[in-house]
């Protein structure tokens, strides 16, 4: 999600191509090399000569008054909140995926696909911040410390909860956050990836509960669209499994 990420020409298929084609690829999928990935879609999908966006200050780094942690502002914001919830996701689902006893916990074969999504998220978290690092240095999110109840860990109910609430949650903000992004290439770009988000979050909640991939509290019955949140309501969410507090208050607001 950002302002920074530029087509290299104006011919659509040349701006759908770069990030089109890894996905779509099982290779992509069970990429060993995480930042490695998300290096190459960042120089994909970026031009060198790319024109840097209007962003306020502070920086993704800097902290407000009472402590917080300010997420910047313009696209750069949208791009270091979705960074902050790409990072809990990531944390979670390794966390699952080094479970010694996993396989016992989940079954094999939902075992198998918790360490599969391990690497989807791992490669959107560091691609986020390999966009950010190319474009806006200096106001990259730093790493966050997550945090989760004692038990998170310990049973096949609790953690398919965790996942189905991450899953919903990421969902609901990527939804939420579009409409702040300025830059048609990273609107492209954030769509693509929370379409992956939205297969995870379908076959978890079929998990949890057969038959609710797209049940009424998720997707409106009379729009036929599926749930948004803003930044505000989604950090306020997010902020009990993350150790710093996070100002989400200038995301996507421009000079």
């Amino acid at each position: 999600m950002s302002d920074i990420l530029q087509p290299r020409g104006s011919d659509e298929n040349t701006l759908v191509q770069p990030i089109f084609t890894p996905i779509k690829r099982r290779s992509f999928f069970m990429y060993a090399g995480a930042t490695a990935g998300a290096t190459a879609l960042v120089l994909a999908g970026c031009s060198k000569d790319s024109t840097t966006p209007t962003v306020n200050l502070p920086a993704g780094n800097s902290t407000t008054a009472d402590g917080s942690i300010s997420l910047g502002s313009g696209d750069v914001g949208v791009l270091n909140y979705a960074y902050a919830l790409e990072q809990l996701e990531a944390d979670f689902y390794a966390k699952v995926a080094a479970l010694s006893n996993g396989s016992t916990l989940l079954g094999a074969t939902t075992f198998a696909y918790f360490q599969q999504v391990a690497k989807h998220e791992a490669i959107h978290r560091d691609f986020f911040k390999a966009a950010l690092t190319r474009d806006a240095n200096g106001q990259v999110l730093r790493a966050l410390t997550p945090k989760y109840p004692a038990a998170t860990f310990t049973d096949s109910t609790n953690i398919l909860a965790t996942a189905k609430a991450f899953e919903d949650l990421g969902v609901a903000a990527y939804n939420g956050a579009g409409k702040l992004l300025k830059s048609p290439a990273y609107l492209l770009l954030a769509g693509k990836i929370v379409s992956v988000e939205a297969r995870h979050a379908a076959y978890i909640r079929d998990l949890v509960t057969p038959g609710s991939f797209a049940a009424d509290d998720q997707v409106d019955t009379n729009s036929g669209l599926d749930k948004s949140m803003t930044p505000s309501a989604v950090l306020t969410t997010a902020q009990a499994f993350i150790t710093e507090k996070l100002d989400g208050s200038a995301v996507g607001v421009n000079a």
